[in-house]
């Protein structure tokens, strides 16, 4: 789509959002309910393409994409109307007699720009929450899963006008076509400077945005910790999607003195869940592309490998790969890994480690498994990271009843059921005075003492 084409396209949609039609909330409902039906109806064709981009299994797409977005627009079906209330706040004394409210309205035109590790539940569960907001919006896939594009673009296609909800697919340059406009808000998935470039470009137009990047989140297992399952979780999430989740963990910070047992038990974790050739394994997925396959490879340092390593380059997969006696310095700890990579790095002194992590950059996820309190509480107390787990990882982000995101340098802004509801829309604060008494202690001439003892004591 070329950049004119975008440009019309957003104008219709600006037109058609001035007319009020998305603003009623039996309008936003019943496009929920068609936008249900419709994912219900290409459940087939999702699972098919989400196999044909990333080896994905039925079960783990419909787990993790599918069924996650079926929640989340049966969450919105639910709790619209509630959330697109106005909410009374209590007004002071010396605005008497008036009445003020909270009232969330939509913004308007909205960018939502999706990545490719999940590429349908990324694109279509921020369109559920923009669609209960009462916005219009353009849905741009990312060019590396152009089967779920396809799928996507099909979709809406069919279930909306396109000045209401349109797909443009295609890449860099439909990209830098659509950050050239000016949307009333950008909702970006991807990675830290991808986001800096869509950051950069929106505040060519004051065009406010929410970033949901990643970074390395680190998973800490300390002696307290139920070691056997530590390592079922962490395989589970750090394998999902052969490793290509922004909220794996990136990396373990295993105390020294139970290292050697989490290690063997991860090494049993891995032939429980996978097999003893997990890349004869038919659920086990695949690297997006041959890019970040090899850029994947280069972070593999075979010395340090105690399980997997194993690779077909002609499928683009690697094995679950486990390294352990990483140090900080190591190529695997330099940026964030996003794929089947674990290295466990060992520690003495878990204040070392609290202090230590106060120092890098802010992950999008942070994991504990411990049984001490105080460790617990430090970490969720002490430490900035998006959101995390105690005792389990990656689950937080499938609650609906808790806004999802990062911060600091994993992102800003936060979605999923109210959070999602919010992001979306502006809260106007209004206050509606009444016209039967007007006190006359605010007006000029500011001389009479009886108003001015009177204005203390209302605005004390």
């Amino acid at each position: 789509m070329t950049g004119r084409e975008i440009r019309n396209l957003l104008e219709k949609q600006r037109e058609f959002y001035k007319t009020g039609a998305t603003l009623p909330v039996r309008f936003r409902m019943e496009q929920l309910r068609k936008l249900y039906a419709s994912v219900k109806k290409y459940e087939i064709e999702i699972r098919d393409a989400l196999k044909a981009d990333l080896g994905k299994s039925g079960y783990e797409g419909f787990m993790c994409e599918t069924g996650l977005v079926l929640s989340e627009i049966s969450y919105m079906l639910r709790h619209t109307k509630r959330f697109a209330r106005r909410k009374t706040v209590c007004t002071p004394l010396a605005q008497f007699a008036s009445h003020s409210y909270k009232q969330p309205v939509p913004y308007g035109n909205i960018l939502i720009m999706s990545p490719w590790n999940y590429p349908f539940l990324l694109a279509m569960e921020p369109l559920a929450d923009a669609i209960a907001a009462g916005n219009t919006a353009i849905v741009k896939p990312s060019a590396y899963s152009p089967a779920t594009g396809r799928v996507i673009e099909k979709l809406l296609f069919e279930c909306f006008a396109s000045e209401y909800v349109a797909v443009v697919t295609g890449g860099r340059a439909e990209n830098a076509a659509l950050l050239d406009q000016k949307f009333d808000f950008v909702f970006f998935t991807g990675s830290q400077a991808v986001g800096k470039e869509v950051l950069r470009r929106a505040a060519v137009h004051l065009t406010p945005v929410a970033l949901e990047l990643g970074g390395k989140s680190p998973c800490i297992v300390d002696a307290s910790a139920n070691i056997r399952l530590a390592a079922k979780r962490i395989v589970f999430g750090k394998y999902l999607n052969c490793g290509q989740t922004c909220v794996a963990p990136d990396y373990v910070l295993c105390e020294r003195s139970v290292k050697d047992a989490f290690v063997a038990e991860v090494k049993k974790q891995i032939k429980l869940q996978y097999g003893d050739n997990p890349l004869a394994n038919r659920d086990y997925g695949r690297i997006i592309n041959e890019k970040h396959f090899n850029r994947l490879l280069g972070l593999i340092d075979r010395n340090k490998v105690v399980v997997g390593g194993e690779t077909d380059a002609d499928t683009c997969r690697i094995a679950p790969t486990v390294m352990d006696g990483v140090a900080e310095t190591d190529a695997v700890m330099g940026e964030e890994i996003f794929g089947p990579i674990l290295p466990i790095l060992v520690f003495d002194d878990f204040n070392r480690v609290v202090e230590d992590l106060k120092e890098k950059e802010k992950p999008l996820a942070l994991y504990l498994f411990s049984g001490d309190k105080r460790h617990i509480r430090r970490v969720t107390a002490e430490l900035s990271y998006g959101g995390g787990c105690i005792n389990d990882v990656v689950i937080h982000l499938a609650t609906s009843g808790m806004g999802f995101g990062g911060v600091g340098e994993s992102g800003m802004g936060s979605y999923h059921g109210k959070a999602g509801f919010d992001v979306f829309s502006h809260t106007k604060s209004i206050v509606d005075k009444k016209t039967w008494i007007d006190l006359p202690m605010r007006y000029q001439p500011y001389k009479n003492r009886f108003y001015e003892t009177l204005l203390h004591m209302f605005l004390k």
